[in-house]
């Protein structure tokens, strides 16, 4: 039976929209389900063939798409974090980059016997992690906080370096193609790199002065931005054949380290892209995968694969961690972890069917070979790593910390205590004044939505597995709610009571977000802002056998709040009533208390802290 373009249209969209859900209900890069699903669709039922679909329009779809993923991988590129996480992560994204490369190239020019050219292309193809596979791994696999970093670091670092290497290598040899002697070669070769540097450069900045200066509205910032990016790559390309990817690239490093440039809602942006345009790419490259094309590779594709799994990524792992204080079992844990995502398989199709179009004849084999190693690395690492934390003993431990939403006033003064504490504690707002406050009091902050994409990768999550909602925004808490009940679970999110109790009653809670309320005794959040407001503070109490609980509550005419209660073991839990803790000695206290207790006592080594002062 035939069936409309439209439908087929459709049904890609269907698709896409089903493997995101599935990777989300999993806990798995999402990759991994396009990719089968494309297989599905394409080569095993045959329901979808690519080029009947798109016509001549298929590789020019493909290739904006591409520009469109470099160019957002490229925003992420800030100087001051490469800088700012370590001498592994610095050490490793030149070391490992040149490392993989090189064997990579190795294996598959002497192994799988393809030309020089492709093989160099599939080494710097080969170089590229990237965050939309290494964070859903990590947070199934929660290692060390350390080990966390230096990975979920290498994976946004390494997305644009990686594919910026690619794109060089590639217009190396479509230059080299088009030059009769080699000075003409270096000649195009350098207008591309000139052409690819200066306009990037210049679009970059031109770009970055109109969200600056506010020469756009708020509403086409990112159309616009998209719009105005995929115009210089189309520009770019008529003036030095295949440098748009360079440009693009070149420009989104250029605005993401530009000063006061709002890129943050550009970057929100890409996550309704990265469902709808990039999940439906990936569905469309798999399914123009050829089984024969694979098989024809035989054994020498395990054998590349092997090499740059065993032998590539623990060469590179050890010499970049000279000199820091790693130990063996870290490095062996690093040495496994190394899952390549979108830009590898993305860049691979685009570059193998221009290279087709050159007369590289064994260009056909760098789809498969890329392909495979995408889902060797992502399956293999995925099942694997966390039983191998384990068993290494660089698996994190509980995750008693919590995350916060919220960075106002209420929000600082519970994080400090808890910091105090050392629990580990993060901030999440998207008010700016809020968290550029908390920063300034030395707590750990992420700015903008949790829920977000842009969340999933930047948001370090290690040793938290709870969430207090302590925010406002209605709107925000109810998403926050129902994400984190799928990460954490239903005993581990508690929010604030509702403060209008006629208007709850009016638009019934969802049952979900209903059970999560209770926090601090039913309490509201405007409530504890207003506690806040008339000068309550949060301290920490510890108990003992002169101090009681009694004496407590006494001390402070029972008007203190108690938030949560930390018992001997070292267990926190925040309090949901207040008639349900029964705290003995040796426990430790972190309430609300009012700035002056009515009823004066005759001081007694109690142990209790005033509120940590702002750093």
């Amino acid at each position: 039976m035939t069936v409309s373009t439209v439908f087929l249209l459709a049904c890609i969209g269907v698709l896409s929209l089903f493997c995101q859900w599935l990777a989300w209900r999993v806990r798995m890069p999402a990759i991994l389900f396009l990719l089968a699903g494309g297989i599905a669709a394409g080569p095993l039922l045959g329901f979808l063939n690519p080029e009947q679909v798109f016509g001549d329009l298929l590789f020019p779809v493909i290739s904006l798409a591409v520009a469109i993923i470099l160019f957002e991988g490229s925003l992420t590129l800030r100087y001051e974090e490469i800088r700012g996480h370590g001498k592994m992560v610095r050490n490793l994204i030149p070391i490992g980059s040149v490392v993989t490369c090189f064997i990579g190239t190795l294996a598959a020019r002497w192994i799988l016997d393809v030309s020089w050219e492709v093989a160099l292309l599939f080494g710097a193809i080969s170089i590229v992690t990237g965050p939309t596979v290494i964070a859903p791994l990590l947070r199934s696999v929660r290692p060390e906080a350390k080990l966390a970093n230096i990975l979920r670091w290498e994976g946004i670092i390494i997305d644009p370096v990686g594919a910026l290497l690619a794109v060089l290598v590639f217009e190396g040899i479509v230059s080299w193609g088009q030059g009769n002697v080699f000075g003409h070669s270096l000649y195009i070769f350098g207008k591309t790199l000139a052409v690819g540097f200066v306009l990037g450069a210049v679009a970059g900045w031109l770009n970055g002065i109109a969200l600056r200066k506010h020469l756009l509205p708020q509403y086409l910032h990112n159309a616009g931005t998209l719009t105005f990016m995929l115009g210089v790559y189309a520009l770019s390309n008529e003036m030095a054949h295949e440098s748009g990817l360079l440009t693009v690239t070149v420009m989104g490093i250029w605005m993401a380290n530009m000063k006061q440039v709002p890129i943050d809602s550009i970057l929100e942006f890409k996550e309704s892209l990265s469902v709808l345009l990039i999940s439906a790419l990936f569905i469309i490259l798999a399914a123009r995968v050829e089984f024969t094309a694979i098989a024809q590779l035989g054994w020498g594709l395990v054998i590349v694969l092997a090499l740059l799994m065993l032998v590539a990524r623990p060469l590179s792992i050890f010499l970049s961690a000279i000199g820091t204080s790693l130990d063996w079992r870290d490095k062996l844990f690093l040495s496994w972890i190394a899952p390549r995502g979108i830009v590898a398989a993305a860049v691979s199709a685009l570059f193998a069917f221009q290279l087709q179009k050159l007369g590289y004849e064994s260009a056909g084999a760098l789809v498969p070979l890329v392909f495979m190693l995408i889902i060797a690395t992502v399956t293999l690492q995925s099942l694997t790593a966390r039983p191998l934390a384990k068993l290494l003993k660089v698996a994190e431990p509980a995750e008693y910390g919590f995350l916060i939403l919220g960075a106002n006033p209420v929000a600082r003064k519970i994080g400090l205590a808890l910091k105090k504490l050392e629990v580990p504690v993060t901030l999440a707002d998207t008010n700016w004044e809020n968290v550029k406050q908390a920063r300034m009091e030395d707590l750990q902050v992420y700015f903008g939505n949790p829920v977000s994409e842009h969340a999933s990768t930047h948001l370090d999550l290690t040793g938290i597995g709870n969430l207090l909602v302590i925010s406002p925004y209605k709107h925000m808490n109810s998403l926050a709610t129902y994400h984190f009940l799928d990460w954490f679970g239903k005993d581990s999110v508690l929010t604030l009571a509702e403060g209008d109790q006629d208007q709850k009653a009016r638009h019934q809670t969802a049952e979900k977000i209903q059970m999560t309320r209770g926090l601090f005794g039913g309490v509201s959040y405007a409530k504890l802002a207003s506690l806040a407001s008339q000068g309550y503070s949060v301290k920490t109490t510890q108990l003992s056998e002169e101090f009681t609980f009694d004496d407590f509550l006494e001390k402070y005419d029972r008007q203190a709040m108690v938030l949560f209660v930390l018992d001997p073991r070292g267990h926190i839990t925040p309090v949901k009533s207040m008639n349900s803790i029964k705290p003995e000695k040796d426990w430790t206290l972190v309430s609300l208390v009012p700035p002056q207790a009515r009823k004066e006592r005759k001081e007694r080594d109690t142990g209790e802290a005033p509120e940590p002062a702002p750093a």
